[in-house]
């Protein structure tokens, strides 16, 4: 039975593999998205792909990962930039994904019949243990779990291999180093020698044949040839971009680790930019904001004119109770951007916060830009929403609220407040169609869900 159980946890890790980021929490940030966007462009191109169809989202995940679920969407586990030492390292990564979105590999599909056999072999096995011969039972489940475990990883295999071939083509392409993409599958070896996945004198039964990607040492012999050939394999790392990814890192670290770890991590002895951006989030996680603030001026010292530093501080004062005093700093952050959509919904939940009636026109005015530039922020739509609540406007209340549901997941009230948005607006108008849309795509997902439960 504990074979059973075993052979059953794999299946379940390979079934739900289809939705990770569905089970994970996504990371938004402003100059987050900026620095990989701008790390993923020339590689995109040199896949023949455009820059404005792909995106690199940020997975709040501690392990080191990253992967394709369909779609022209790159996940990277915030685990993965921790672990890097350089943006070069994530760009080989990048490249690798590209690889996979340019293939057709998704993290699950049915190929090649694996599927039908592990849940065939499930079902047999099932019913032979429920006819009361378990041992019978037990045999059918582990011989097709066995079947479709092995597929599945000789398939999985392929595509990892597929992916680095192409992924050294478009970093390559891109005229971007290789050698970023050797470093960090130098690390992934060591990770898998520290964790028992070689074999070793200690540990001599590892399989390579069990392994759904090749193991990193023959990954890195296979591309280290080809990625030392190209003419960018010793080009200089560029150090604008470098230095970017240093302080995002030192923001994420400062974002999702305990404080106590950044802290020793970012001294107070270090006055770097990244030290600070570290420190302003450890102490404002703390509750000391009194510190956060100091870090955080003196990073607006060294750059008065940076968005994501003034973003920084008004997003402190905002989150320490002192709306009011948050507007100037995100304003700033606000235009300096350009109107960039994750800080102007800051901006305009600070207006908001105020409780000032004089700054609602603001407020609707700043959140409508930022919705209509990014139409997939569930905090801009609730928002925007709660503008119009205050402007007695319920249609347009429904209708955010559909929006958010709808972005959410939350099928039954986007569609209930869908409706209710399209009972009050002008049939035909722009916004009654958009209520219409919601609707429908609410109303079969939800007719969706009634079918899978009978």
């Amino acid at each position: 039975m504990k074979r059973l159980a075993a052979l059953l946890a794999v299946l379940c890790l390979t079934l739900f593999a289809a939705r990770p980021a569905m089970a994970q929490s996504i990371l938004r940030d402003a100059e987050t998205e900026s620095l990989l966007a701008d790390m993923s462009r020339d590689i995109i191109v040199a896949a023949g792909l455009s820059p404005a169809n792909v995106r690199v989202v940020l997975v709040n995940d501690q392990s080191i990962n990253a992967f394709v679920a369909g779609g022209q969407i790159v996940y990277i586990h915030s685990g993965l930039l921790d672990a890097a030492d350089t943006a070069n390292e994530v760009q080989g990564v990048i490249a690798h994904e590209i690889g996979h979105i340019v293939g057709g590999h998704a993290v699950f599909q049915n190929d090649g019949g694996y599927t039908n056999i592990s849940i065939l072999s499930l079902l047999l096995g099932a019913a032979a243990m429920a006819a009361g011969a378990g041992e019978a039972g037990t045999g059918l489940l582990m011989m097709g779990q066995r079947a479709a475990i092995g597929k599945y990883l000789a398939f999985s295999r392929i595509q990892e291999s597929s992916a680095d071939a192409a992924g050294v083509r478009f970093i390559t392409g891109a005229g971007i180093s290789g050698k970023g993409m050797i470093s960090f599958f130098n690390k992934l070896t060591a990770q898998m020698h520290r964790y028992g996945y070689y074999a070793t004198s200690s540990n001599p039964e590892v399989d390579p044949f069990a392994q759904t990607h090749p193991m990193s040492a023959d990954r890195v012999q296979t591309l280290q040839a080809d990625l030392q050939n190209a003419k960018a394999w010793n080009k200089p790392l560029d150090p604008k971009i470098e230095a970017r990814f240093k302080r995002v890192q030192a923001k994420l670290r400062g974002y999702v680790a305990e404080p106590e770890t950044t802290l020793r991590r970012y001294p107070a002895s270090d006055q770097s930019a990244p030290a600070h951006y570290a420190r302003a989030y450890a102490y404002h996680k703390s509750g000391y904001p009194d510190q956060a603030a100091a870090e955080t001026a003196a990073l607006v010292k060294t750059a008065p004119d940076d968005p994501y530093f003034l973003e920084l501080e008004g997003q402190i004062l905002l989150e320490s109770g002192k709306p009011a005093e948050a507007l100037a700093p995100l304003r700033e952050a606000t235009q300096r951007s350009n109107n960039q959509p994750l800080i102007a919904a800051t901006f305009g939940h600070a207006l908001l916060a105020t409780e000032d009636k004089t700054n609602l026109a603001e407020a609707e005015q700043v959140l409508r830009t930022a919705v209509a530039r990014d139409k997939e922020n569930p905090f801009a739509w609730m928002q925007l929403g709660t503008v119009y609540e205050r402007k007695g406007d319920e249609p347009r209340t429904a209708l955010a609220t559909a929006e958010r549901a709808h972005l959410m997941g939350d099928v039954r009230t986007a569609l209930i407040s869908a409706r209710s948005a399209m009972g009050n607006l002008p049939q035909g108008s722009s916004d009654w169609v958009r209520a219409q849309d919601i609707a429908m795509v609410s109303q079969t997902a939800m007719e969706d869900q009634k079918r899978k439960r009978r």
